[in-house]
């Protein structure tokens, strides 16, 4: 029996390594990305890049929190799990912010910079994805960073075609559509993954609950 507890025990620690290298990747390449885009987003005037460079700086963050929980237990995970939702859902409104605002100010963005910057952040963030992918069922910390990565896919083709259909209209309007798309992507997932932690800290604050094999 001994020697099937080292067994886990060497497997537990083999997947938190694997879950830290993959987060303090997918971490630096987030952090590179949001400079880039919300410096572009600025220059360009796009509501759209602006919002997604804010996704990118939440994920950062979130990558940053899910480090500091992978070897804690299921409380401290569901714990983390509902400060990304938290963080999604604040950016959400910041973004509804920011639309409100360009509707009264706005002029249309420059296209061709937001479809060079949204393409460069399309790739970096399947890259992140596919990274992340071999460990979303690893438990819910793992699997709220996933789905955070896989929104970024979303919004970054989001505003993709934001910048096509703004070369070839001329107009605001794409860019707050995309915009708006991409807050209420933001707002969904954020009630999703809420409702996701709120279950998995009641779950865990179970009197009979089983001990977290990942603590």
């Amino acid at each position: 029996m001994a020697g099937c507890c080292h067994e886990d025990d060497a497997h537990l620690q083999a997947m938190r390594d694997g879950q830290r290298r993959v987060l303090w990747t997918v971490l630096a390449l987030n952090a590179v990305m949001f400079v880039g885009e919300f410096t572009a987003g600025w220059i360009a005037g796009s509501t759209a890049l602006l919002a997604d460079s804010l996704d990118m700086l939440g994920d950062t963050l979130v990558y940053a929190f899910s480090l500091a929980v992978i070897a804690r237990g299921a409380r401290a995970k569901a714990l983390s799990a509902g400060f990304k939702g938290m963080v999604m859902l604040v950016f959400g409104l910041v973004v509804c912010a920011q639309l409100v605002a360009k509707l009264v100010y706005g002029l249309p963005p420059a296209a061709p910079i937001m479809a060079v910057v949204g393409t460069l952040a399309l790739i970096g963030n399947i890259v992140c994805l596919v990274l992340l992918t071999r460990h979303r069922e690893d438990d819910i910390n793992m699997r709220s960073v996933w789905i955070c990565s896989r929104n970024d896919l979303f919004a970054n083709s989001g505003v993709i075609v934001a910048a096509a259909l703004v070369a070839f209209t001329h107009s605001i309007w794409p860019d707050l559509i995309i915009g708006a798309a991409i807050a209420a992507l933001f707002l969904r997932s954020a009630f999703g993954v809420l409702g996701d932690a709120r279950g998995a800290y009641r779950e865990a604050a179970q009197p009979g609950h089983a001990v977290d094999r990942s603590a």
